[in-house]
């Protein structure tokens, strides 16, 4: 029995560089996507297994056209595209530049609805799309505005996507994920941000110091296990919250 191909965008760092390196371990042929050609390929070598990288800006529709063009002449038909890919940038709207306010909209909403219309016809009947959202979507934050608008927006282009591609038996499926940690972990925010998205929370009775996170490694079980659902089950939602280990 041949393994699936999967294509994962944001792989060269923190969950998906951990999704990456869990499929491949599990004889999967990944496809890995990334803005920078250099640091994925040098976590495909790391990784190992049946990695192909790639270069690819989600939030450029010629960059996703060319990516999953590439994609196309190794893999003409793919099994699961996870949208991974995003940025956690935490401003306030009054104070937001234009960079990152259509960052934001770019990379975090429009990225995967690009690799969702490149996708869909390299997908066979059996093929899955999941797309990342955030806890922060029933849980307002302080400073994440932006970011809870895009994954929200997410979710109910998902909702809507798996009704469109129903008649050809593709699924979609949105992983609502929990505060996690891990090894490469490609999120970082300027001191002075940071201390003032933490103050703010604080103030709201979030206290981002003390509450559980998880571990890249723990969470990519889900993935693995919506991957391998039997054909008449499908996962519309899945939402998970990180807690104590012990």
């Amino acid at each position: 029995m041949t393994g699936k191909v999967i294509v994962i965008t944001g792989a060269n760092g923190g969950l998906g560089r951990a999704l990456a390196q869990r499929f491949a371990d599990d004889g999967e042929t990944v496809v890995m996507l990334a803005r920078s050609l250099e640091k994925v390929s040098e976590v495909a070598r790391d990784i190992g297994g049946k990695t192909l990288p790639i270069a690819c800006d989600v939030a450029s529709p010629d960059s996703v056209r060319a990516a999953f063009a590439e994609i196309a002449r190794s893999h003409p038909k793919i099994d699961v595209l996870i949208n991974n890919a995003a940025i956690f940038n935490p401003f306030l709207i009054e104070e937001a530049t234009d960079d990152q306010i259509m960052g934001a909209v770019l990379t975090n909403f429009a990225g995967p609805v690009l690799c969702c219309r490149s996708a869909i016809p390299m997908l066979d009947r059996g093929g899955q799309i999941i797309n990342l959202s955030s806890e922060s979507v029933e849980h307002p934050v302080p400073h994440l505005l932006m970011y809870q608008s895009t994954k929200s927006a997410i979710e109910r282009f998902s909702k809507d996507l798996h009704s469109e591609l129903e008649d050809r038996n593709i699924r979609v499926s949105i992983v609502r994920a929990g505060a996690m940690v891990g090894p490469g972990s490609s999120a970082t925010m300027e001191p002075e941000a940071a201390m003032r998205f933490l103050t703010a929370a604080a103030k709201k009775g979030i206290d981002f110091m003390t509450r559980p996170v998880s571990q890249y490694a723990s969470t990519v079980h889900l993935f693995r296990t919506i991957v391998d659902l039997p054909a008449d089950l499908h996962i519309g939602l899945m939402a998970y919250q990180a807690r104590p280990a012990d």
